[in-house]
């Protein structure tokens, strides 16, 4: 077996920041380990890595979000969406074009989960958006 990393826990929740607050990375919007950083500037603390501090969150980004809530306000209550359809939506159906936003869609909709308005699903079950892995469908709480 390999070495077990020790985590810090505030509460027991191990996405709490050194405040207490769960935190959620600003573009990817998966949780985020503690930090002990956090209890030097809590406010601060907006992205989970290097990548997401330089990616942000683009205009794209923002239109997925937006296409996302639009689909869904579209269909019936507890109707799910795939983030594939948000990507078609955002930038047409060409294949070529809607493909490499697939990665985006899937951030809009954990940010959207992070701000509690959507939920995740897989087989009808709701999922932790930071550890889904493979298809998911998004639906409104």
């Amino acid at each position: 077996m390999g070495r077990q990393r020790q985590e810090s826990r505030v509460d027991g929740d191990p996405a709490a920041g050194a405040d207490g607050a769960e935190r959620t990375c600003a573009s990817c919007g998966r949780r985020m380990a503690p930090r002990a950083r956090w209890s030097r500037s809590p406010d601060e603390v907006r992205w989970c890595s290097d990548a997401c501090r330089r990616r942000k969150v683009t205009a794209t980004d923002l239109a997925l979000e937006e296409a996302v809530l639009a689909l869904l306000a579209a269909r019936p209550a507890r109707a799910t969406i795939c983030p594939s359809e948000a990507a078609r939506q955002v930038v047409g159906d060409d294949e070529t074009a809607w493909r490499p936003l697939m990665e985006p869609a899937r951030r809009a909709a954990r940010r959207l989960v992070a701000r509690g308005v959507v939920e995740i699903t897989q087989r009808g079950s709701v999922v932790d958006p930071s550890t889904a892995r493979g298809p998911v469908r998004v639906r409104l709480r």
